[in-house]
């Protein structure tokens, strides 16, 4: 398995960067052999590595996502009889991070492996760089952590803000629901209140009338008997 220092291939990307577009790392891997990488680290020394990996189709010759291929990440301390300090099996595209405990080598190592009908994983000795493996690793460079953090936090606080004007549009709406209904309750209780009262003056002239007429026929007997 070849030593690979990754320092040399960071030297030539930012070399090529200076004339051509910024591009991430990829590699090719042979079936689910694992690929290692060297890096020597200060102490404290944070690392963010972000991958994605392919797996190849013979039948349109390309490299497509797949959703049972699995990449197992591993990171030993070479310094340290190979204390293993990372492993991790994630899916085809993910995300891995580190602090290095000690100064010294690193060894990092992506290995992939196939999901089988019944769980298990296939065998070594695929097909020839049957994965190809991108990978963008952040080493040291906290602030750029930082800022995706941020990014991301500000688009949480935004959602809140949204979620937070709807809540306000819908207290209004609920305000505003509730003065037309104290309105509308106000215009009923006050169209009740006159109903009342004029049903109040047609009972007391009703009975104005009523006792006028009664007195009226009592007077017209009384006159009849006497005569």
């Amino acid at each position: 398995m070849a030593r690979i220092r990754i320092p040399v291939l960071c030297t030539l990307i930012t070399l090529l960067a200076a004339v051509l577009p910024t591009q991430a790392l990829y590699f090719y891997i042979d079936g689910s052999a694992p690929k290692c990488f060297y890096e020597e680290l200060p102490k404290d020394t944070l690392v963010v590595g972000h991958y994605t990996a392919e797996e190849f189709n013979p039948d349109n010759r390309q490299f497509e996502n797949h959703h049972g291929l699995k990449v197992l990440i591993t990171v030993d301390e070479t310094f340290d009889a190979d204390h293993r300090i990372v492993s991790q099996t994630g899916t085809s595209k993910g995300k891995f991070t580190f602090s290095a405990g000690a100064s010294g080598d690193h060894k990092i190592c992506f290995t992939p492996a196939m999901a089988t009908a019944n769980g298990g994983w296939l065998s070594h000795g695929g097909t020839t760089g049957s994965v190809r493996l991108t990978l963008d690793l952040a080493i040291g460079s906290t602030s750029a952590i930082e800022s995706t953090d941020k990014s991301k936090i500000q688009d949480i606080v935004q959602r809140v803000k949204d979620l937070n004007g709807r809540l306000e549009d819908i207290k209004r709406e609920q305000m505003f629901q509730r003065e037309r209904e104290a309105e509308f309750r106000d215009q009923s209780e006050a169209t009740n209140s006159r109903v009342v009262k004029w049903t109040m003056l047609q009972m007391g002239v009703l009975g104005a009338t009523c006792a006028w007429q009664l007195s009226h026929l009592r007077a017209f007997f009384i006159k009849q008997k006497l005569t």
